[in-house]
């Protein structure tokens, strides 16, 4: 491949995946690292790409926040999930649902319904829903993350907890068989925990590249919902973990 053809590569990779580092350019164009830092030198020298601490990305994906960087990991699954649980809800319901990137693509699949009525700390999700069709839209106050746009501490949990709804949905941060649902945040796995206890029926969306990762913080086991949508067929210990349990596993499409 030759000079030219590397300059294309990197910027078609770039798109794919936003940002890479050098050595995984390297490796991926098959050139040493001296050779993909002279090919990066002139894309950056014109500012198609930015340079960083040993990688390199997109001007626009660089200044993007981080929920923004993860609403594009696994883009396709998190659409399939949320379209299968949005056909779950019906009109004049109402749903909690925690912030995440899989819940606020709920969101999205949402906006075809009426009447709903909304209990989120998710401030994405409640510019979403709120003012169009009828519903009504209730947001957790308390401090908002710079990184989420989403209201944790004592007075987000006092609040959803006045509430009883028909569907409670959380998105999970990691799913192992040991130890059920997990997060790597104790506030949020506290206010998840929550949430899942206000529902009738209770979900945990959450795409298959979660499976096998252990968080830091349990959110529950498996007897804490009635519900796990995913995109693909969890491995057997973690599908006979849901079966025992009682948990309904839907896979998203079938």
């Amino acid at each position: 491949m030759n000079h030219s053809k590397r300059h294309s590569e990197i910027l078609r990779l770039l798109e794919d995946e936003g940002t890479i580092t050098i050595a995984d350019l390297a490796d991926k164009l098959g050139v040493s690292l001296e050779t993909v830092r002279r090919d990066v030198k002139p894309l950056a020298d014109g500012g198609s790409i930015l340079k960083m601490h040993g990688a390199i990305g997109l001007p626009s994906v660089v200044g993007e926040a981080p929920f923004e960087r993860r609403m594009r990991d696994n883009a396709d699954a998190k659409r399939a999930i949320a379209r299968t649980v949005a056909a779950t809800i019906h009109d004049g319901e109402s749903v909690m649902l925690d912030t995440g990137t899989t819940t606020s693509y709920l969101a999205r699949e949402l906006l075809g319904h009426r009447r709903l009525t909304v209990v989120t700390n998710s401030s994405d999700i409640a510019r979403t829903l709120a003012t169009v069709n009828g519903n009504k839209v209730y947001m957790a106050g308390g401090e908002l993350r710079s990184d989420s746009g989403a209201a944790f501490g004592i007075s987000a949990i006092e609040f959803v907890s006045r509430f009883a709804v028909t569907h409670a949905v959380i998105s999970a941060g990691a799913v192992d068989a040991e130890n059920g649902v997990m997060d790597y945040n104790l506030e949020e796995a506290e206010f998840a925990r929550v949430v899942l206890a206000r529902g009738q029926r209770s979900v945990v969306v959450t795409d298959h590249s979660k499976f096998g990762r252990k968080g830091l913080v349990q959110v529950c086991g498996f007897h804490g919902f009635t519900e796990l949508v995913t995109d693909k067929q969890p491995s057997d210990d973690l599908a006979q973990a849901l079966a025992d349990a009682g948990a309904q596993l839907t896979i998203a499409g079938r």
